[in-house]
């Protein structure tokens, strides 16, 4: 009754949409086929997988698992007896759930097997000497299945608090009843299939999350456990570990060991400063690649080792042909970015520009000049600033609302317009002070103040007058960005969205709706629907008088500000509305709604049809040139396939007003 079918994405619906990228982000797990190596798939941080079909050259888009979009992919196992057989461990990024996933027809369909339904699996092995023997590490213990995932059994002892949070498990080749795993607080072994544990600590430094374990594939003996004090290495099945050397304590936190399947003495070390490589079987270490990969997987070839794939966050899958000499990007076709907003130039509508958070040094804002086939970093003067939203002023410059207030692209630099959003003042603790100090017992002298600048989460640019939602309130400018006025709104600070269309100006923050007739001047509150609390988007339009609003209740709109609301039920999901906006180009009204954020479209606002089913979690929509791109949580940005689009009225360019 758990088990739960989850479709692939090559499903109907996928081909309504092209990705387009920027290429790249955050790769968690890569794996080949044994049948056919050149096949490889990777596992994402929200459910996605995709494939190659060469080498790793192009990635296309292959499955979703999970009910929703946060399921962290860090396993993919193939059955070495059957290849048809796939598991695939995921954990939730939300909370303590999670599943293994089965597939027995090569991942055409997949299944949550029942008897690990909800758990974290953070760590999945098979036994190399019977396929039917699977072993997971999960948060509240170590579970197997001796009949190929049909049944599972938790073989850590309740009664000891210390077997639980497991993040590695490895089986011995030989004998599956000898079963090793790793623990946020060292590594565990169990050589009784789980009757009896053993905390093999000796040599390891006290309190050492266990991030990895592998065995020698041929000397089984031969234990390796990486750790956040750095990597061991036993030669007695783990009676006594010993660090390795060679590898700098701030390169310690390695997250993934791989044996090479050809040479035993080659292992690789992939840490949160670059990919270290032994060829002595740990007696001394090199990096092979920049320190500044995070490298979550590695994978090697095993009809040719000098052939190396990394799984990396935010550089997405690094791949070298020649043994780690050089590496080089490889994303053609994998996206997995964390887009907030997109624009396209009102004269140049094949010049599209994204925004985008949890990028790091890689930029919080991308160009495309060629409607998105190449994307490069536009984010000179934003170092390394999350970037919520960014929108075409109505003079034509480019603005970007960031976690560090307002920016404004002069020339090729971006350059803050915050004259107000900096003011906001904090006390923290004086940062020279080397020891730890109970607050309650800082004097006033001790503490300094620092600028704390506003996060903004949303801006309307449109018309002379400029908005700034932001985690303080909403700002209001009247010179193009020179100075702001603003601050709470009757109370409510945190606002999440705004809208305005001629003098009219409506904002809210996650459980209120405020309006403005006089461009800012005079606020009043709407009574909001029954039992509706948590609000995501408000919209203008196309009256002034009508105010949108989308909300985990559905879609709702007002024609007296806020007297009467209308809960939207002709063609559109009554729950789940994530974002709702009026394009006065095209003049028609568009939404992203349901539990798989599928678009939307009504051209009055009663009747609303389904435009496109999505296999993405899409945040928000812009129209350009009659074509839909859509901008999702994870997967950077999608656009509607020509033939999806006959209903959409050509345009020069643009986007939503919202």
């Amino acid at each position: 009754m758990l088990a739960i079918l989850l479709l692939v994405v090559n499903s109907a619906f996928a081909g309504s949409w092209i990705t387009l990228g920027p290429e790249g982000g955050d790769a968690r797990s890569l794996a080949y086929d044994p049948a056919s190596p050149e096949h490889i798939y990777l596992g994402t941080s929200s459910g996605e997988m995709f494939l190659s079909m060469d080498n790793g050259g192009t990635w296309t888009h292959f499955a979703h698992l999970g009910p929703g979009f946060d399921y962290v992919l860090d396993n993919i196992k193939f059955d070495p007896k059957n290849p048809d057989i796939i598991y695939v461990g995921a954990w939730s990024a939300d909370d303590n759930n999670g599943d293994v996933f089965k597939s027995t027809d090569h991942g055409k369909t997949w299944n949550a097997l029942p008897g690990i339904h909800g758990k974290s699996v953070r760590a999945l092995a098979i036994a190399a000497s019977d396929s039917n023997v699977l072993v997971a590490g999960a948060i509240d213990g170590v579970y197997r299945s001796t009949d190929a995932g049909q049944t599972w059994t938790k073989i850590s002892s309740a009664d000891n608090s210390s077997l639980t949070n497991f993040y590695s498990v490895a089986i011995d080749p030989r004998n599956p009843q000898v079963i090793y795993a790793g623990t946020w607080h060292l590594p565990w072994k169990t050589d009784d299939g789980g009757k009896s544990w053993t905390n093999i600590k000796n040599g390891i430094i006290d309190d050492s999350d266990v991030f990895s374990i592998i065995l020698d594939h041929q000397d089984p003996n031969t234990v390796f456990a990486s750790a956040c004090s750095g990597i061991y290495k036993s030669e007695n099945a783990g009676a006594q570990f010993k660090k390795v050397q060679g590898i700098p304590f701030t390169a310690r936190r390695t997250r993934k060991l791989k044996q090479d399947p050809t040479n035993r003495a080659v292992v690789y070390a992939g840490t949160t400063e670059g990919l270290w490589r032994t060829k002595d079987a740990g007696a001394t270490w090199s990096r092979i690649s920049s320190p500044s990969l995070i490298v979550n997987d590695v994978m090697i070839d095993p009809r040719n080792s000098e052939h190396v794939l990394v799984a990396t966050d935010r550089t997405g899958v690094m791949v070298s042909q020649n043994g780690g000499a050089s590496f080089e990007a490889s994303n053609s076709g994998f996206a997995h970015r964390q887009v907030t907003a997109l624009v396209a130039d009102r004269e140049h509508p094949d010049q599209l520009y994204v925004s985008m958070v949890n990028n790091r040094e890689y930029g919080g804002v991308y160009r495309s000049t060629d409607g998105g086939k190449r994307w490069e970093k536009y984010e000179t003067g934003l170092g390394t600033r999350d970037v919520f939203t960014i929108q075409e002023a109505s003079d034509g410059r480019l603005v970007a609302g960031t976690n560090d207030g307002v920016y404004a692209l002069e020339g090729q630099t971006w350059k803050p317009i915050n004259t107000i959003l900096t003011m906001k003042e904090v006390t923290v603790p004086n940062t020279h002070r080397k020891k730890k100090t109970d607050p309650k017992t800082i004097t006033k002298q001790e503490w300094k103040k620092t600028e704390l600048k506003a996060r903004v989460l949303n801006l309307n640019t449109a018309s002379d007058h400029w908005y700034a939602a932001t985690s303080d309130g909403l700002y209001r400018s009247l010179d193009a960005g020179k100075s702001w006025t603003g601050g709470p709104v009757l109370g409510h600070a945190n606002i999440v969205s705004v809208a305005s269309n001629g003098t009219s100006v409506v904002a809210a923050s996650p459980d209120a709706v405020v309006l403005s007739h006089d461009g800012g001047e005079t606020w009043s509150e709407l009574k909001l629907p029954p039992f509706v609390s948590r609000l995501h988007r408000v919209a203008l339009g196309p009256s002034d008088s009508t105010v949108w609003i989308t909300s985990h209740m559905g879609t709702f709109r007002s024609n007296d500000d806020g007297q009467h609301w209308e809960h939207i039920m002709a063609g559109q999901p009554l729950t789940n509305v994530s974002y709702v906006g009026y394009d006065p180009q095209t003049s028609m009204l568009l939404a992203v709604a349901g539990a798989r954020r599928d678009v939307y479209q009504s051209r009055d606002g009663n009747q609303w049809t389904l435009t496109a089913a999505s296999p993405w979690s899409i945040r928000n929509l812009v129209v350009s040139n009659g074509r839909i791109f859509a901008v999702t949580e994870f997967s950077g940005v999608v656009k509607q396939a020509a033939e999806e689009t006959s209903a959409m009225t050509t345009t020069s360019g643009g986007g939503n007003r919202e």
